[in-house]
């Protein structure tokens, strides 16, 4: 991996014109051996051949970069190549900076030097963060580097292709309304019509408590390791704060601590949708408006006030997006001002709503039954949502969506789960000035392929789905709740992995064996020696030619 040196032995104009060097050419061709100039002495050229003699003037001898600043004004800097292992370390850096994960992984396959810097450079912790948020915390003892655990996740990513296996989950006596998976804590919860929320232990599928009866229709159910908060028709919601002694974090039967549990008021409407963040609260109700309330003193800080219905919500950073009625919003939430909106975003109702993990792609599903997918762009004057690329997967209406990178997972009325692999149109790295996405014409739809993976079989009506931790989670009508394993692909996936190494390696193993006979002349001689060993004595029979 070297820079390119010009084999011409002619010097641009500009070149010859600056007055801080003064360079002297060398004709190979040329009889000569003596080459004249006015500020420098006559010497020989037979031993140059065509290269360039730099010549530094005394007074700019400090401050050249490039050549050797220790020589005397008569040195002489042949042109030869450069490797970028030359450049110092932090440049170097700076330059892997502006590469994307592939090309990372390409450039530490060069030599073992940029394979160093390629391999701890700090660029794949900033890849894994704006995919997939920070990661779970580490075993004792089990010290990866960030492109190991980027690697890892990576392949993990690959297995919703491959094989699973169906765990039905029951105990709710109505339909399922919501589902959330915590994968951190391995933890599902889920309610519905029945008013009770229940946690479900994500490895065995056994439930570990519910909740007393709410007294209402539970639509939205939202989580982290510290609080949960529950929603629904009753406009209230429902807080628990986390226990550090229990295992499983809440104590929803509230037996130990009463003060674990509190209720938030200020919805005239049914609660449809909730969010978390370090600091806040994001509720959506049918009264039109989206509260942001304050997680410490459980105050609302802040009312979106919308033109219909809000079905949706997704915060990021400062800013939340939100469906309302048929329209996309984009809010600032420091300010409560409105910064963008998408109107008629579906024929009828958006009812889906999610989120990459950057914040930078909204992804919506409406009562037309089509996914649309839009850009984020900001400037330092205007914030816009750019329409990029949409499907028609269902028959019904699309109730619920769930983004894992690089998948998004469709919940219809029509019973069917859709899986849509969207890595060609993101672009995640911030290093790159412009998105590969905006460089689409945004007016129209854009061709794209169809969902890579459909699941159904099931009755109509699924409400909601979430995806996490190799597994996809979903609760309907029927009143049970599904959970997609796909883990045993991912081991499939590993011992074929691990399987396709050895072959490669006893493959390269013979050709090299192959190359040393062949170039050594032994390869006769082996077929010889072999021939010998398996020599067979032939019997022909005495009389003359033999009958066919």
């Amino acid at each position: 991996m070297e820079f390119d040196c010009l084999q011409s032995n002619k010097v641009p104009q500009k070149l010859i014109e600056n007055s801080a060097l003064d360079i002297d050419i060398v004709n190979p061709k040329s009889n000569s051996k003596e080459i004249s100039n006015t500020k420098s002495e006559s010497v020989k050229g037979e031993n140059f051949k065509g290269k360039l003699k730099l010549k530094l003037k005394k007074g700019i001898k400090g401050s050249a970069t490039g050549l050797n600043q220790s020589s005397d004004s008569g040195d002489v800097v042949d042109a030869v190549p450069r490797s970028i292992t030359d450049l110092p370390p932090a440049l170097i850096s700076e330059i892997l900076n502006c590469l994307d994960p592939k090309d990372l992984g390409i450039v530490s396959c060069v030599s073992s030097i940029l394979r160093s810097l390629a391999s701890e450079h700090h660029a794949w912790k900033g890849f894994y963060y704006e995919r997939w948020g920070l990661p779970e915390p580490l075993g004792v003892g089990d010290e990866k580097s960030w492109k190991e655990i980027f690697v890892e996740r990576e392949f993990r990513s690959k297995t919703f292709m491959g094989r699973y296996s169906m765990d039905v989950l029951y105990g709710h006596t109505e339909a399922v309304r919501t589902v959330f998976l915590l994968a951190s804590a391995k933890l599902i919860f889920t309610s519905g019509y029945d008013t009770v929320v229940r946690m479900w232990n994500m490895e065995d599928g056994l439930s570990i408590a519910s909740c007393k009866p709410l007294g209402c229709t539970i639509r939205a159910v939202a989580a982290d390791t510290r609080l949960l908060v529950a929603g629904g028709t009753g406009g209230f919601i429902h807080c628990w704060r986390a226990v550090e002694e229990l295992p499983h974090l809440f104590d929803l039967k509230g037996s130990q601590n009463k003060n674990t549990e509190v209720r938030l008021w200020g919805h005239d409407g049914p609660v449809t949708s909730l969010a978390l963040d370090l600091t806040r609260i994001y509720s959506g109700s049918w009264d039109t408006t989206v509260r942001v309330w304050d997680r410490l003193t459980t105050k609302c800080i802040v009312v979106l006030r919308h033109s219909d219905w809000v079905w949706g919500l997704v915060p990021h950073d400062t800013t939340v997006v939100t469906t309302s009625g048929s329209d996309l919003y984009v809010w600032d939430t420091n300010s409560g001002t409105l910064v963008s909106i998408v109107p008629n975003a579906h024929v009828g109702n958006t009812y889906a709503l999610a989120r990459s993990h950057s914040g930078d792609f909204v992804f919506t599903g409406g009562e037309d039954g089509s996914i649309h997918m839009y850009e984020i762009v900001r400037d330092s004057y205007i914030t816009e949502a750019l329409h990029v690329a949409t499907w028609d997967p269902h028959s019904g209406p699309v109730n619920s969506l769930a983004f894992e990178f690089p998948w998004l997972v469709s919940a219809s009325s029509d019973g069917k789960l859709a899986l849509i692999d969207v890595r060609k149109l993101l672009r995640t790295s911030k290093r790159v000035l412009r998105k590969r996405a905006s460089k689409a014409n945004h007016s129209g739809k854009v061709n794209v392929e169809p969902p890579q993976r459909m699941l159904h079989g099931y009755k109509n009506n699924l409400y909601s789905v979430d995806i996490g931790a190799d597994r996809i989670v979903c609760g309907g009508e029927e009143g049970v709740v599904r959970i997609w394993n796909f883990t045993e692909a991912l081991e499939i996936e590993r011992r074929v992995c691990a399987s396709r190494g050895v072959r490669l390696e006893n493959r390269m193993r013979r050709r090299k064996l192959q190359t040393e006979l062949s170039s050594k002349g032994g390869r006769s001689d082996q077929c010889s020696v072999a021939a010998k060993k398996n020599s067979v004595p032939c019997i022909w029979p005495r009389g003359g030619k033999t009958k066919a």
